[in-house]
């Protein structure tokens, strides 16, 4: 990492220190950084998700290679130029992806391939949030308007729409979805809630979604460093006070669902279901695969796959590859493989990149499909 642009005075230090980013490769836009001839290989684009594009074409024509986060952007016609772009340009675009690089579901992806379960019939996947950690990111956080960012099932759930495709290996031809927000508005405040936890609320005792309870611990870590660069208490309790973390999750600005489900049907007649929802214990994610010949069933969280081919006596337990230990990287390896394999792909010119833009794309168009059918009530054509 040789520069940076972050807006955030005290998180573009915090990136100077770590890296060894000299002052005059630190800017506080991209647009500044981007004026500058080309100083690197690749840009890592992690802006928010109405902000992807610009920065994004401009780094793609200035000859960059480019690892940009999910979703490429809000706007289905964005997605198409970002795709077409990246073609034009010659560039590696890799978008982050991350479930196709685990271990996990690279497993289940080889046994589909390798006709174990026969041709796929049906898929079914649940995507468990977690209630603190919706009521972080999507009550709270940066991405509980819409407009201000993405649907829910665009910036969420977009690894899910992906992984379905990859494992169908099919063409998604018709998409319908339900959903809503239900829960986290005020109609459901229980009664004498002020506007922030730190008001003194008199249900912070039995509220699960107390800011106390998920900021004010020993973790320091993610979704803590969140708040503030001062991680000490006081520095916590300061961002509490006046930041959004410590705002009641029943007296927020959010308007995306808290559940949804999407069914699709791919063109050789396969189908697949998905449900997300905030109201879980765990945040995990699990998947089963039905096929001709026998199924998958499996659990990212437990990482384990499972697979009983029909007249067998049971299932077999597969066994999965294990990461490299380190606390740098999340999602059950797939960060880690993500940039090795990006790296990999700017050094060979484009070889091995599972998640391009032109790949990505696809299940974009399913997540604008998703959210049109919840809005619109109607079953819609790809």
């Amino acid at each position: 990492i040789i520069a940076v642009a972050e807006p955030k005075a005290d998180r573009r230090a915090l990136m100077c220190r770590a890296y060894g980013i000299p002052a005059d490769r630190a800017f506080s836009n991209w647009e500044d950084l981007l004026a500058r001839p080309q100083m690197a290989d690749a840009a890592l684009i992690w802006t928010l998700d109405d902000m992807h594009t610009e920065p994004t074409l401009a780094a793609l024509k200035q000859g960059y290679h480019v690892l940009l986060e999910k979703p490429m952007s809000n706007s289905e016609t964005e997605c198409r130029a970002i795709a077409a772009a990246a073609e034009e340009a010659q560039r590696v675009l890799s978008v982050c992806h991350v479930l196709r690089y685990t271990p996990f579901y690279r497993t289940i992806k080889q046994l589909i391939d390798d006709g174990q379960v026969g041709e796929v019939a049906s898929l079914s996947q649940v995507e468990n949030v977690g209630y603190w950690h919706h009521a972080h990111s999507f009550v709270r956080g940066n991405w509980r308007c819409s407009e201000q960012t993405s649907p829910m099932i665009l910036q969420k759930s977009c690894h899910d729409m992906d992984i379905l495709l990859w494992l169908s290996g099919q063409r998604c031809t018709r998409v319908s979805s339900f959903g809503s927000l239900h829960h986290f508005d005020a109609a459901h405040a229980p009664q004498d809630a002020p506007l922030r936890c730190t008001d003194g609320c008199p249900h912070s005792v039995v509220c699960p979604y107390d800011a106390g309870k998920i900021y004010l611990t020993d973790n320091v870590g993610w979704p803590t460093d969140m708040l503030t660069t001062d991680l000490s208490r006081e520095g916590r309790l300061k961002a509490l006070r006046e930041g959004p973390y410590g705002r009641c999750v029943y007296h927020c600005d959010n308007d995306v669902v808290d559940r949804q489900v999407v069914n699709l049907e791919f063109d050789n007649g396969a189908v697949a279901g998905f449900t997300m929802t905030a109201f879980t214990t765990d945040m995990a994610r699990q998947l089963k695969v039905c096929g001709t010949k026998g199924q998958i069933t499996a659990d990212m969280n437990a990482n384990t796959v499972s697979l009983h081919r029909f007249g067998e006596s049971g299932p077999r337990e597969i066994t999965l590859e294990t990461p490299p230990q380190t606390n740098n990287y999340g999602h059950g390896g797939g960060d880690y493989y993500l940039m090795r394999d990006f790296v990999r792909a700017v050094q060979s010119g484009g070889d091995g990149n599972l998640s391009s833009a032109r790949v990505s794309l696809q299940s974009h168009l399913i997540c604008f499909a998703a959210e049109r059918s919840r809005v619109e009530r109607r079953i819609v054509e790809l």
